[in-house]
């Protein structure tokens, strides 16, 4: 018997600059690299449109996003989980 296996879906883990347009924001996806020279930890950083059913989303909220088909031309992830960072007055 041959099992049909459904392809690995890549999340990737990001904090919302900005809203785009309505059910859409863009994240910063960051990366930690080592430097080939210094040997010294570098940022690198990529930026993302996530698809946003329910317009919940704030600037500032750290995100998990999932691989989708394209939803349009730069939008090919999907909102799986969020938190909202706590607001110490």
């Amino acid at each position: 018997m041959s099992e049909i296996k459904t392809p690995h879906k890549r999340e990737i883990e990001g904090v919302v600059v900005s809203k785009s347009g309505d059910k859409s924001v863009k994240i910063r996806v960051e990366r930690r690299v080592l430097h080939p020279r210094y040997h010294k930890f570098v940022r690198r950083f990529n930026n993302f449109q996530v698809h946003d059913e329910k317009n919940e989303l704030l600037v500032g909220d750290k995100v998990v996003a999932i691989e989708s088909r394209p939803i349009s031309k730069n939008k090919s992830f999907r909102l799986k989980s969020y938190t909202r960072p706590e607001v110490v007055a």
